[in-house]
């Protein structure tokens, strides 16, 4: 049975930098707060004009981060099979954003599927891409996370836990068939839908005409809610939980491991989990500070650079692991 090997990773941020001394000019906030609270100091999104749209689509977003990914890979696009995008916000309500992909990139109606699992997107899409590979359904898989968040965000004091948080951006990874001694190991999945209002988003402005009334639109029910506290219990149970799993189902130790890539979710979580299950720092990647939280794309944009910065090289033993809206959770092992 083939193996599932990540052969290529890429990465797309907008140029424009957001300070957390930017926010201010929006809400009342502080450079030191959202430290403190997050360990973000700033983040990218992307520019809008005076008609409110952005420079670019979600979509346009992946194409970016996966062409760097096909490249890295040395692969023709034409030599993909399958698209699975994850994200949290399409760029329409239907059809989703994995078959765009197969448009820009020309790949030659290669299947598309999109994985609406927020946070954890990327990582449900690592264990789909490893299913599709096994099952020998496709040998070449794409694997994007990519988020547009900025333009859905309540910038005002009322909106500010939330806001301070989310950045825009993409990352890709090709997952390739092979017989080397390589790949994903072993991946967990879970969820538990009754924490479903705790991390949500009830009626997103795509959705709202002819559906909600205006007295609903100005109950915010548009915009994102989170109950911080109890995410940030969960998140760090979780993510234990998960990180153990699959090392015990990949038959190694969490010594074994030569980098932990978490959903950058907050600086906090992760420091905790690292704690918790006695991780170093250098064998933590961490990019929280520079981009935010990026959801589905944290994982993939902090692989692709990590391997850029040689702190990620081939045999290295990695987990990638994530806990979102849902409740959704979950990890990969894999031998990189």
């Amino acid at each position: 049975m083939p193996r599932a090997a990540i052969i290529g990773t890429g990465y797309f941020v907008p140029e424009r930098v957001v300070t957390n001394a930017d926010l201010t000019q929006w809400m009342d906030t502080s450079d030191e707060w959202i430290t403190e609270r997050s360990g973000i100091k700033e983040r990218r999104w992307l520019r809008v004009d005076e008609n409110g749209q952005t420079e670019i689509t979600g979509a346009e977003m992946g194409a970016r981060a996966a062409r760097m990914a096909i490249e890295a890979a040395n692969i023709e696009a034409g030599q993909i099979d399958q698209v699975i995008y994850g994200t949290l916000n399409p760029d329409f309500n239907f059809p989703g954003n994995g078959v765009l992909i197969e448009d820009l990139l020309g790949l030659n109606t290669a299947g598309a599927m999109d994985i609406r699992n927020q946070c954890t997107g990327f990582v449900y899409g690592l264990a789909a891409a490893d299913g599709f590979i096994r099952a020998g359904i496709a040998r070449t898989v794409l694997v994007i996370g990519g988020e547009i968040q900025s333009t859905a965000l309540d910038l005002t004091d009322r909106g500010r836990d939330i806001a301070v948080l989310f950045g825009d951006g993409a990352g890709a990874a090709v997952v390739q068939a092979t017989d080397e001694d390589r790949g994903i190991i072993a991946s967990v999945m879970h969820s538990q839908g009754r924490f479903a209002r705790e991390l949500w988003c009830e009626a997103p402005v795509a959705n709202l005409v002819g559906r909600f009334t205006p007295e609903m639109i100005e109950d915010y029910r548009h915009y994102p809610r989170m109950n911080g506290q109890m995410v940030f219990k969960h998140a760090t149970r979780r993510f234990c939980e998960s990180i153990k799993e699959v090392l015990d189902k990949g038959g190694v130790s969490i010594e074994d491991i030569d980098l932990l890539v978490p959903h950058q979710a907050n600086q906090r979580i992760t420091d905790a989990v690292a704690q918790r299950m006695g991780v170093p720092d250098e064998k933590v990647f961490s990019n929280i500070a520079k981009y935010g939280n990026t959801t589905a794309a944290t994982i993939p944009i902090a692989l692709a650079e990590a391997e850029r910065e040689g702190r990620l090289k081939r045999d290295d033993l990695v987990i990638t692991v994530a806990f979102g809206s849902g409740f959704t959770w979950g990890a990969n092992l894999i031998r990189w």
